[in-house]
């Protein structure tokens, strides 16, 4: 089941919107809209990972032998 959101932008932003849907083929604005939100959730997994890279480079990680280290 959808949602629907109705969502508000200046002119000029919805203008990209639209020219963005048309030059990569998106089928609507919703589509394409979907996608900038999984790419943004993508982005901030990414970060996370990078966060925790630095933090076990700087001795603040624990390294896991099994999943019962978890616990």
């Amino acid at each position: 089941m959808r949602t629907t959101l109705n969502i508000s932008m200046p002119p000029k932003l919805f203008s990209q919107v639209e020219s963005t849907v048309r030059e990569h083929n998106y089928s609507s604005i919703s589509e394409f809209i979907r996608d900038a939100i999984r790419a943004w959730n993508e982005e901030q997994l990414y970060q996370s990972v990078l966060r925790s890279e630095r933090e076990f480079a700087q001795g603040k990680g624990k390294r896991l032998r099994s999943l019962k280290d978890l616990l």
